[in-house]
């Protein structure tokens, strides 16, 4: 996915001199081929993203299109206060790549998870952010990438991973894509997760569920037409992201419910990340595994949620009668397993 990504900032540039490309201590040959067709927008600086950040900015009060990729919690936590004033204030049109969204840097540990990137970038007035599924979206995304208005922060996955999206469609940023019909749970996703939530929707199938599969390759702005479609026509909506519990697109899914005044009873539960750094290395596969984002804990919660099973892991149940109100919704922490061992590899 980002070899994608950083071949299209070529591509752009090609035939749009407002592209500029600027990296942070990427490795060497990074747009090699850019840097030799295009030196005079070609930057590669050093290891300091705060001020990366503010010459993004410079040159996009200037005219330019900058694309800065590094790192995503280099590029997200540690230049936070230039991002949003120097970037989103002004409104400026940056695009922000984050290598390593989630746990894609498990092996260097949690200096490197961007685990709570999207929840710092959705507080910031101004900012799109975007989490593609695989290298094909991600390549029709950076097409409409350049003329979008104001500041886009673009979420990187781990590179390789299988084709979920159909390779033909358009990106439209704010919309979601639906992967799967279904009339007894709804799946809300993004990133990797449509793959994790397929495989889940699989295996309810042999059950007899019915799952659908929304994946919202914009977090933010959501695609709220999408979503209120889709929510009041299931019993069951699980949120599904390798991402903190708190503030991603589980929170985002659980405010827009809150507001939205459905009828009926429905049951809603978010499956992400634990409140938590990670206290052992490994793999993205493996830390996934242990904090329960996996196809199985979605197929099971699915299945509890339907009233053939009880909860699974619930923190608080709340409930409302009457009023047009959700009667009941269920906020749900990880699995308590233990944690990855630092040579529990699976990729």
């Amino acid at each position: 996915m980002r070899k994608t990504c950083l071949e299209m900032v070529h591509e752009l540039a090609r035939h749009d001199e407002r592209v500029v490309f600027i990296g942070s201590d990427l490795g060497h040959g990074t747009l090699e081929e850019m840097q030799r067709e295009l030196p005079d927008r070609f930057y590669m600086e050093g290891i300091a993203e705060m001020n990366v950040v503010g010459m993004a900015a410079g040159l996009a009060m200037e005219g330019a299109i900058p694309y800065v990729n590094t790192i995503a919690t280099f590029l997200t936590r540690r230049c936070y206060e230039q991002v949003a004033m120097d970037v989103c204030h002004a409104n400026l049109p940056v695009r922000l790549i984050g290598n390593g969204g989630g746990l894609v840097y498990a092996p260097l540990g949690p200096t490197h998870e961007a685990t709570e990137d999207i929840a710092i970038m959705r507080a910031l007035p101004n900012m799109t952010i975007v989490a593609p599924a695989d290298a094909e979206e991600m390549r029709q995304f950076m097409r409409v990438s350049v003329d979008h208005e104001g500041p886009i922060y673009i979420r990187l996955a781990k590179g390789y991973d299988p084709v979920v999206t159909d390779p033909g469609a358009p990106f439209r940023i704010g919309r979601a894509v639906s992967l799967r019909e279904g009339t007894d749970a709804l799946l809300v996703t993004t990133g990797i997760g449509p793959r994790i939530c397929l495989e889940a929707a699989e295996q309810l199938a042999q059950r007899g569920i019915s799952a659908g599969v929304l994946h919202l390759p914009t977090v933010k702005p959501l695609d709220l037409e999408a979503l209120e479609a889709r929510i009041s026509a299931v019993p069951v909506v699980v949120s599904v992201e390798e991402h903190t519990l708190i503030g991603g697109l589980g929170s985002a899914i659980a405010e827009f419910i809150a507001e939205a005044g459905f009828s009926g009873g429905r049951h809603f539960q978010r499956i992400a990340l634990p409140d938590r750094y990670a206290s052992r290395y490994g793999s993205q596969a493996s830390q996934l595994e242990d904090f329960g984002v996996t196809a199985d804990r979605v197929a099971a919660a699915v299945v509890a949620l339907s009233g053939e099973g009880r909860p699974t892991n619930p923190v608080a149940t709340r409930s409302r009668k009457g009023g047009g109100k959700w009667q009941s919704r269920r906020i749900s922490s990880p699995p308590s397993t233990n944690e990855p061992s630092a040579t529990a590899w699976r990729e």
